[in-house]
């Protein structure tokens, strides 16, 4: 039997295949291509419902970087994926030592994406978790790496955690080899802090001082706030040589602040108990690590501010604690119950304020071991921000607007101050907003909810204003910072072309 088919190919049911082969077929059918209409209008509803990129994908590494002092970085080149390992050791290693020394989450963040960029690593992700660091690093077709350092311990060192800012400038820069910079962190960790610890705690006693100045307080109750913080100073480093917990400490020093003052309310001293236990109490507020916790929750940190909120807050209960006790002791003595919670206004002149603020200031730096020189200008941001805070009240801004404009003035300050002096924005902009007094109003507070139950209402309304006013200050320090950026591009810039003629 002969094939009759010639030259033509049999289709599905018999048909013919065109001979063109851009036209489909399907039977009997030709199937016509969909019109290039539809395709566009897939592409569009495509991008409504998905967006421009996944939701999961991971940011980009010089996005991660915008607006921050290392954002123009140099790469050095060379074998950096066979030195992972050591690489993500320094990089946790300094991650510990800035926040022992007090950084927030956002500078560390910033500065283990800066130092692991600049030596060459790529596909870094960062997690931090309140005192935990840990450091992923997943190449491809590679053994990924993921290690993790626990902060378990803190100390004063605002001149260190500059000198670490410094580092990691000059490692994003070029300029540092990763062996170079282990040498120089080294050095950096076992370097002395710049005051020796008598003059810590001369700080600490005229910082209190002052206070009592500033909020009203006279000359003899200057002087029983000085002698009072410098006994329980003693106390709390003998408690710590110990290793009695934190909490314990703080309770035992504002139970040693309160009894002096309740013996100077029993023998007649010409003093406000109040004024008294206010100015020895600020100095353990936790006014910094509140701010702090609320700069956190805004960068994009909720689990570190949620730690750090919850350690605040179990100073204050501290306080308090240590408040009531002694409280009670003295009423068992027949004492009277003593008022130190009710609101104090200052009556010296706007000149004799300035004058304490700055020397308050300079004492809080010394006790913070600020390098010897962000002194004076850290002093110079705090007295702008106070004559800003001081010009709001009178203006009729009132106790919750004045502080966050004042705030406002003291992050853009600190943020250009502390860059032109190659240092973080906090160690300048933390010292200078203590005297807006965001931890005072809680402890008040908290006393009246815990001592005084039929005015609980009232406290827990105080409470709330309190909270009020430390997020604005707290804000008010973010959007200073972030409204400085412009007039701190030029460092930026600089850095690049430097960067482009290596």
């Amino acid at each position: 039997m002969s094939d009759n088919t010639g030259g033509r190919e049999l289709g599905g049911a018999g048909g013919t295949r065109p001979q063109n082969p851009k036209v489909p077929f399907a039977g009997m059918i030709p199937v016509v291509p969909a019109p290039r209409a539809n395709k566009a209008a897939r592409s569009v509803l495509r991008k409504l419902v998905q967006g421009e990129a996944p939701p999961t994908a991971p940011m980009n590494i010089v996005d991660r970087l915008a607006g921050s002092p290392y954002a123009n970085f140099t790469i050095q080149v060379g074998k950096a994926e066979e030195s992972a390992r050591k690489t993500i050791d320094f990089a946790l290693r300094m991650a510990e030592t800035m926040f022992r020394y007090g950084a927030g989450a956002l500078e560390v963040e910033t500065s283990i994406i800066a130092v692991t960029a600049a030596l060459g690593l790529r596909n870094i992700e960062v997690d931090i978790t309140n005192q935990s660091v840990i450091i992923n690093y997943a190449p491809r077709d590679a053994v990924p790496i993921t290690l993790l350092r626990v902060v378990r311990s803190w100390t004063n060192n605002y001149a260190g955690l500059v000198e670490v800012h410094e580092l990691v400038t000059d490692i994003a820069s070029g300029g540092v080899t990763r062996d170079e910079a282990h040498r120089r962190l080294d050095v950096i960790i076992r370097k002395p802090k710049p005051f020796p610890r008598w003059m810590v705690s001369m700080a600490e006693a005229v910082f209190a001082a002052a206070v009592v100045g500033v909020i009203g307080g006279t000359g003899f109750g200057m002087l029983v706030a000085f002698l009072t913080i410098l006994l329980a100073g003693q106390v709390a480093r003998i408690l710590g040589k110990w290793r009695v917990p934190d909490f314990f400490v703080t309770a035992i020093s504002s139970f040693i602040v309160t009894m002096v003052a309740l013996l100077c309310f029993i023998v007649q001293v010409p003093l406000s108990p109040s004024i008294v236990v206010a100015g020895g109490i600020l100095l353990m507020l936790p006014s910094g690590r509140l701010v702090s916790a609320v700069q956190d929750a805004i960068n994009g940190f909720p689990v570190t501010a949620a730690g750090r909120f919850l350690s605040a807050f179990l100073t204050f209960g501290a306080i308090v604690a240590g408040i009531a006790v002694a409280l009670v002791t003295g009423a068992l003595f027949g004492a009277d119950r003593l008022s130190v919670a009710e609101t104090i206004s200052g009556t010296l002149p706007l000149t004799g304020v300035l004058t304490l603020v700055a020397v308050a200031t300079v004492a809080i730096c010394i006790a913070e071991q600020t390098a010897m020189k962000l002194l004076l200008p850290t002093t110079a941001v705090a007295l702008l921000g106070y004559l800003v805070y001081y010009a709001g009240m009178e203006f009729g801004l009132g106790g919750r607007f004045a502080p966050a404009v004042a705030a406002v003035v003291i992050g853009m300050l600190a943020r250009v101050i502390a860059l032109r002096l190659g240092a973080p924005q906090l160690v300048v902009a933390v010292p200078s907003i203590i005297f807006l007094l965001v931890g005072l109003s809680i402890f008040r507070a908290m006393f009246v909810m815990t001592l005084t139950p039929e005015d609980s209402v009232t406290g827990a309304v105080g409470l709330f204003n309190a909270l009020v006013v430390i997020l604005a200050v707290a804000a008010g320090v973010v959007l200073g910072d972030n409204a400085a950026r412009p007039f701190t591009r030029s460092n930026g810039q600089r850095d690049k072309r430097s960067n482009r003629r290596r």
